[in-house]
């Protein structure tokens, strides 16, 4: 009887482990983020003329609201503007670059000269790799697996075997 619960419960959790794998790698797929790169060099051009845009209340970069970066990636800030324009703790006199490399998880609100709202968003997540991956379907399947045996054991308990009597002659 004992082997019986095993059994299942083993089972239970190898079908769990086996969705889960299958529910994230089917998500990897459909979602194709940037965090699926390696770590690498991002430019970000400043144009000649935008203190004068952003003066005016202008947008002066055409930037996603929300920009996503991987550990290690580095971003170079390249000002062609005839002024010295600031990044959070960089400054970028005109005519040069600097550079930020981003070594942790964070999510950053820099003071930010050449956006009209003074200010940008910086999001640096963990890269996506197939170690994260993998230990994501682990986290998603234990758990389903103990569940579905819960289950299996409410929905389908295991019978407990009879042991008949044997009547003997003269006992």
């Amino acid at each position: 009887m004992k082997e019986g619960y095993v059994l299942r419960i083993a089972i239970s959790i190898l079908l769990g482990l086996a969705l889960a794998l299958a529910f994230n790698e089917l998500t990897y797929r459909f979602l194709r983020s940037d965090e699926r790169r390696t770590p690498q060099v991002i430019e970000l051009v400043i144009p000649l003329g935008t203190a004068e845009r952003v003066a005016r209340g202008e947008d002066s970069l055409s930037l996603p609201a929300d920009i996503a970066f991987v550990v290690g990636d580095t971003l170079v800030v390249r000002n062609e503007d005839s002024v010295t324009h600031q990044l959070g703790p960089v400054f970028i006199p005109a005519g040069s670059s600097a550079s930020l490399t981003f070594d942790k998880v964070q999510n950053y609100a820099y003071a930010c000269s050449f956006q009209t709202e003074r200010y940008l968003d910086l999001n640096v997540r963990e890269p996506l790799t197939f170690e994260t991956r993998l230990l994501g379907a682990v986290f998603a399947g234990l758990p389903l697996g103990a569940l579905l045996a819960l289950y299996s054991l409410v929905a389908w308990p295991i019978e407990k075997k009879r042991h008949a009597k044997s009547l003997e002659p003269g006992a």
